[in-house]
């Protein structure tokens, strides 16, 4: 009976040790996870300070890029039709969409922090343009599988155009390549329905040139439009 008793004892300190450790140890990897979590939070600040002109301090962005004097194409000349890869398999003219409003959206670079949040706010603002009769196509110089890898992880509902090969072709023809770089400059074009620039700008290329000038464009082409069809 003794002897039972003395086991029974012996496992029961066992179980509690056991029990104990499984605790510790659970504690140890919450910590290990609240303390990654807490590292990667400080690394997103750190790039978005890095990245965020309101910051004051974007010029880690910046200097990985020269300076330059662009000479984007102004309102009221034809822009120039182009024909890029939307996908590996398939293209897109710009001449399909003649007869509405298109925004062209250059930007440097895929998977660039600012360009991300750029085109994720466009995606965002998809309706708004849609809404206001426009269709929006983002250009770059990377390649299409580049491309679709980064319209699927950031679930864009919009083409993004391969302006590969030759680098920089379309980007040079509206006047905003950067050749000292090989890409483009964060650029915004808006064409009107007979495939004439009706706005354009150019932004610092470490800023997220947002979407209130597109969607100003867009609003005096709507309203000139009306003020035709009363006429």
């Amino acid at each position: 009976m003794a002897l039972s008793s003395a086991r029974a004892s012996m496992t029961g300190d066992q179980d509690a040790r056991a029990s104990s450790q499984l605790r510790s140890n659970r504690e140890g990897s919450l910590r290990d996870s609240q303390t990654r979590f807490h590292f990667l939070m400080a690394k997103a600040a750190e790039a978005n300070t890095a990245t965020n002109p309101k910051s004051g301090q974007g010029n880690d962005y910046k200097e990985m890029y020269s300076k330059s004097r662009p000479k984007a194409l102004p309102s009221g000349v034809e822009a120039p039709d182009f024909t890029l890869r939307s996908t590996p398999d398939q293209w897109l003219a710009l001449s399909e969409f003649r007869g509405q409003p298109v925004v062209l959206a250059f930007y440097p670079a895929d998977w660039s922090p600012v360009c991300g949040d750029q085109m994720a706010l466009y995606n965002e603002m998809l309706k708004e343009f849609h809404e206001l009769g426009a269709e929006l196509i983002g250009i770059s110089v990377d390649g299409a599988w580049c491309h679709a890898a980064f319209a699927r992880d950031r679930k864009l509902h919009f083409p993004l155009l391969a302006d590969f090969e030759p680098k920089g072709d379309v980007a040079r023809r509206y006047g905003v390549y950067r050749d000292k770089d090989g890409v483009s400059e964060r650029a915004l074009f808006v064409i009107d329905a007979e495939g004439k620039v009706h706005w354009s700008f150019v932004s610092p290329i470490g800023v997220n040139p947002g979407a209130d000038g597109i969607l100003s464009a867009l609003e005096d082409l709507q309203n000139k439009q009306a003020t035709l069809a009363t006429t």
